[in-house]
Order: C-alpha cells, then sequence, then structure tokens
C-alpha cells in the first residue's frame, strides 16, 4: 500500500471553520458515480461507510446547491474522456469549496488507482483520493485530513477488504447489486481494468447467496449479480459449473422475483448456464453479451478468446431455448489496424445478430494498455463515419425488434423515475422481465409520480387505493408503441392500472415515510464491516 500526505490543501479548507463544521448536526456526504455497475455499486458501499461513520445523505435540495459537506467523486478510467469528466466535476467543485469552509473532496475508483498523486498535484483543493482495493479506508482518510489539514492518498496495490463485507447504502429498496467476484483474468488489449482492479477474486456461494437472501428480506425482489466476467465465476474455487449453480440456486431464494447478471465473456459461456437460465423461472429472459468486433482479425487482435461464429452460435441457443430473451452488446469502432472489410464483418455480424440494443463506442488509446502502443492508430474521422454507420444499423434494428413488442402484454416492475412525458399524460417508468425500458401511461391524471413531497401522498397510505402503483410493485401493461430505446404502454380508456402490490412496494413506502419524518428506518443499510479478520474461504491477500 502507498500513503502519501501531500503539501496542506487550500487555505479555504482549513478544518475547524464555517458551517461544514458546524457541531450541532452531522456533516452531509455526497457521492458521484462516473461509470459501470460495478462503480454504482462500489458507491453504495462508500455510502454505506460514511454513514456508519457518522454522516448522513445530503438532501436534493443541499445537492443541487452545492452544500453537501463531503463530496465523494467515484472515478472510472475505461474510456477516453473519463479524466475529462473527473476535472470537469472537480472543476466545479473548486468555487464552491472556496465558498465554504471546512467542506471536503475525496476522489476514489479507478482513475484514482490509475493516477494516484497526480490528481492532488492538477487539483490540490481535493482531499483525499483512495483506491479501487481500499475502499474501506474513506471515513479513516477523511478525518485524517481533517486533522493534519493535508491532503491524504493512499492506494493499496492488493484488495485489503472484500468490498461485500463492507456497510452498504443501496439506492434502491427493491433491487440490488450483488457482487460475485472482484476482478478480471482476461489480458484484453484496450482494457485497463485487469490492471486496476487485479486479478479475478471469486465470493464463495454461502456468502453470495447470504447477501442475497438479506435483500430479499429488507424488500428487495430484483438482484443483479456483478461481475467483470460473472460465467467464469468459480474457476478460482475449481468449479468451472460453480455459475450455472448459482443462478440455480437463487432461483430456490423465496421472494426474489427477478434474478439478472452481467456481464458474461462470450469464450466462457456454456450451455450449463442457457439451460440454467431456461429452467429457473425468476432467471430473466436477457443477457448482454459483449461482442466488441465482428472480424476475426480484430478479436484475436484484442486478444478476445472467442470468433464470430461461436459468438453467433451462442445467441443461437440462447434463443432456442429462451424465444423472447432480449440480447444486448458492446461494440468498439476503429480499434488500431481495423479495415473496412474488419468493420464489415462487425456490421454482419450485428444484423445477425438482432440485438434488442448496443452500447457503442469509439476506440480511444487507454495509456498503458498493449493497444494503445500498437501501430496502424485510425483516423478520427475515419473512426466517426464507422461509427455512424454502426449507430444507424442498431437504431434500425433496434427499432425493428421494439416494433414486435407492440400488442404483448408486459409485467412491469415500476421504477421510481417519471416516465416520458407527451404533453398530454404523465407516465410512470420501469422495466420489463427481459429489462426493455416501458414507460406507463396513468389513466388517472391525479395520479401521484415522482417523490412523495408530503405524508399525505396516497401511496404512502395504509390502504392504498387499487389501481395506483408504486415503486417497487409490478403493473401488468399491454404494449402501443415502441421506439428503438424503450416501450409506451398508454391505456385504451379510463381503467385503474392493474397493479399487483409487492413488498418492495411496501418497502418504498416505509422509506419514503422516513425520509419525510414519518417514521422510523427499520431497513438496514448492510452488515457492518467486521472489527477483526474476514474469512473469505479465499488466500489471504497481502498489503505489499
Amino acid at each position: 500500500m502507498s500513503t502519501t500526505a501531500l503539501p496542506p490543501v487550500l487555505p479555504h479548507a482549513a478544518p475547524d471553520a464555517g458551517p461544514a463544521d458546524a457541531p450541532d448536526r452531522p456533516r452531509t456526504y455526497l457521492v458521484r458515480t462516473l461509470g459501470c455497475q460495478m462503480n454504482v455499486h462500489d458507491s453504495e458501499h462508500m455510502a454505506g461507510m460514511l454513514e456508519q461513520a457518522g454522516y448522513t445523505r445530503a438532501s436534493s435540495a443541499d445537492e443541487a446547491a452545492g452544500t453537501a459537506d463531503v463530496v465523494v467523486i467515484n472515478t472510472c478510467a475505461v474510456r477516453e474522456n473519463a479524466a475529462t469528466r473527473l476535472y470537469g466535476n472537480l472543476g466545479q467543485l473548486a468555487g464552491i469549496k472556496a465558498e465554504r469552509p471546512g467542506m471536503q473532496i475525496a476522489v476514489g475508483g479507478c482513475l484514482a488507482q490509475k493516477d494516484r498523486g497526480d490528481i492532488v498535484a492538477k487539483a490540490p483543493w481535493v482531499d483525499v483520493v483512495f483506491g479501487t482495493h481500499n475502499l474501506d479506508a474513506l471515513p479513516v482518510l477523511l478525518e485524517r485530513a481533517r486533522h493534519n489539514e493535508a491532503a491524504q492518498v493512499e492506494i493499496a496495490e492488493s484488495l485489503q477488504v472484500f468490498p461485500s463485507t463492507l456497510p452498504t447504502k443501496r439506492e434502491s429498496v427493491y433491487a440490488g447489486w450483488v457482487s460475485i467476484s472482484v476482478g478480471c483474468n482476461n489480458t484484453c488489449t484496450f482494457c485497463i481494468v485487469p490492471h486496476l482492479r487485479g486479478k479475478e477474486r471469486d465470493r464463495r456461494p454461502g456468502e453470495i447467496l447470504a447477501e442475497v437472501e438479506a435483500l430479499v428480506a429488507a424488500g428487495a425482489i430484483e438482484v443483479t449479480l456483478l461481475g467483470q466476467n460473472v460465467n467464469s465465476y468459480g474457476v478460482e474455487f475449481g468449479d468451472r459449473g460453480a455459475f450455472a449453480k448459482l443462478l440455480r440456486a437463487c432461483g430456490r431464494i423465496e421472494g426474489l422475483e427477478r434474478v439478472r447478471f452481467t456481464s458474461p465473456h462470450p469464450a466462457a459461456f456454456t450451455d450449463d448456464v442457457i439451460a440454467a437460465m431456461a429452467e429457473t423461472p425468476n432467471v430473466m429472459p436477457q443477457l448482454h453479451m459483449p461482442l466488441q468486433s465482428g472480424s476475426d482479425r480484430v478479436l484475436r487482435a484484442m486478444r478476445r478468446s472467442y470468433r464470430s461464429e461461436k459468438f453467433l452460435g451462442i445467441l443461437d441457443r440462447v434463443r432456442a431455448a429462451m424465444p423472447d430473451a432480449a440480447i444486448t452488446t458492446d461494440i468498439i469502432v476503429g480499434f488500431p489496424g481495423e479495415t473496412e472489410e474488419d468493420f464489415a464483418e462487425t456490421l454482419r455480424v450485428v444484423e445477425a445478430s438482432r440485438f434488442s440494443s448496443a452500447f457503442m463506442f469509439q476506440y480511444s488509446p487507454r495509456p498503458g494498455t498493449p493497444a494503445a502502443t500498437m501501430e496502424d492508430q485510425l483516423p478520427k474521422e475515419v473512426v466517426q463515419e464507422r461509427f455512424e454507420r454502426l449507430v444507424a444499423l442498431q437504431e434500425r434494428i433496434g427499432a425493428e425488434e421494439a416494433d414486435k413488442q407492440v400488442g404483448r402484454t408486459l409485467e412491469v416492475l415500476v421504477a421510481e423515475d417519471s416516465g416520458r412525458k407527451d404533453g398530454a399524460r404523465r407516465r410512470l417508468s420501469g422495466r420489463a422481465a427481459d429489462n426493455r425500458l416501458v414507460h406507463v401511461g396513468l389513466p388517472d391524471p391525479d395520479v401521484p409520480t415522482g417523490a412523495p413531497t408530503g405524508l399525505d401522498d396516497p401511496r404512502l397510505a395504509a390502504d392504498v387505493p387499487a389501481g395506483l402503483p408504486r415503486p417497487g410493485d409490478m403493473v401488468t401493461v399491454t404494449v402501443t408503441k415502441a421506439a428503438p430505446h424503450h416501450l409506451i404502454a398508454d391505456p385504451a380508456g379510463t381503467a385503474p392500472l392493474a397493479v399487483r402490490r409487492t413488498r418492495s412496494g411496501d418497502a418504498w413506502a416505509e422509506r419514503e415515510k422516513v425520509r419525510l419524518g414519518g417514521g422510523e428506518d427499520t431497513h438496514g443499510h448492510g452488515t457492518p464491516a467486521p472489527s477483526g479478520p474476514v474469512s473469505l474461504g479465499l488466500p489471504t491477500v497481502r498489503a505489499r
């Protein structure tokens, strides 16, 4: 582990002056997340640790006004604009901090792991920098920076505490992330993740299932299993069939209605996983399968250990087992040396794959990766032109696949955010079983949407009116219109929505009552961080 105490932070950050250190109230925090689902879940751990240390989450009003006492930025290093986004955030915060003595800024995550002390050198108003391997150090580093009046940079070279043993402040009461592994054993030439997060380490199945059961007991009905390569889960402890077994075990958890996972790797995706998906009712008919390129030559240069025909074969077998499965993907355009013929192969595979949606990226060199030093880096204008062609193709395919949903009856898990508005209707948003985004029209114009503003909101009543959905409840709707990235289900008349009450809806209502001062928080934020060594059933990790 490397620890650095840098020169004192700017004078306006003196620790014992101003409203941010008012002794009659707890300090407030805000976590901003840049990046993937792993980062989102890491941010939940950061929030949980801060709350355990006595901080309280900043209100939405304080967030909008920039008056949180502590702002944590959880960074990503995968895309070219990662540093731009970080320093844009930091530049905005510099002026706020200048007016708020005692405010603190912390930077964590992949870019912090990569750039270390450079962040404070470029932004000397930052108080704390910590990495992906020592999330648990955040509260201590904040207090040390306040006490020492100096920025604290602490980057661990290897995992100190398995993140899932840390307390967690979850964003949602009805859906939760559960890490089944951390790190990655692949060596893709474009990716810096293995360098920043380390080799793959797997949690034991019993620990994972215990966390899922705890989430369900707290009100969740949907869980997403997370890993850099979830389907390679179990290799570390010698069971290559462990991921399929884990999916089936999740199917036996009473009260768990939806199980998802991300992201698998095509090279390790096996038929036992397809069978487990098809035969386990609560595993959703949805699959995110990263393609990256349709050219076998480019896949070889990327060190992606599969080829296009194997990839298409996986999709064929998934659809044979689950005809209604929605499949999404990641694609990189303009990898070094990509020819027009290579790109044509990508277009061919995308046409054949019929993805419901795709995350498409223009290749950008990431320092520290083999691809960054490859010859034949493509001109920006070539990459841009190819990217536009790929987007146009996928937009057409996405629209065609979405059109097939019109007329279908779907059960939608209602989310907290309001949906698209067309000027005449208010809508709720949610996800169908295949993870498509659905905007649901409300037949009653008086049905509330968004967060309750008072305890008199009818969604918080002991006896919720029929046809009134709460976040976490299920609604059964018929799709009336489709677009490439969402579906719309508007009512045919004034009949109330078909709502199925859930424990998640109950949990959401209880949480909102607490937020509005009308109840006591009975929903924990995760298991407190153990005070002693943690046995993971894995080799001991030693700091270097």
